[in-house]
């Protein structure tokens, strides 16, 4: 991977963790620019990662709905009750 001379490379979470795991490996593959023979392995951990990513997605607008929602409710029991009055 080369880099300009001006420009700082990111590191990403990913690779701290390759490091951690085989700093040999890490270096083989992010400096050298040596391609994984793990790539079928890496395919489905990106596969699971990007499912994981639209799963907590979903959550996250189903959180956000529910609590509209529950806004809705309360202004509605409110009105209800100011008008029962």
């Amino acid at each position: 991977m080369k880099e300009s001379k001006n420009r700082q490379r990111v590191i990403r979470a990913s690779e701290i963790g390759q490091w951690a795991y085989c700093s040999r490996a890490w270096w083989l593959g992010s400096i050298k620019g040596v391609p994984s023979t793990n790539t079928r392995a890496m395919a489905q951990g990106q596969k699971v990662h990007q499912q994981h990513g639209r799963a907590v997605w979903a959550a996250s607008a189903l959180r956000k709905v529910s609590m509209v929602l529950f806004a809705v409710a309360a202004v509605m029991l409110v009105a209800a009750l100011l008008f029962v009055r």
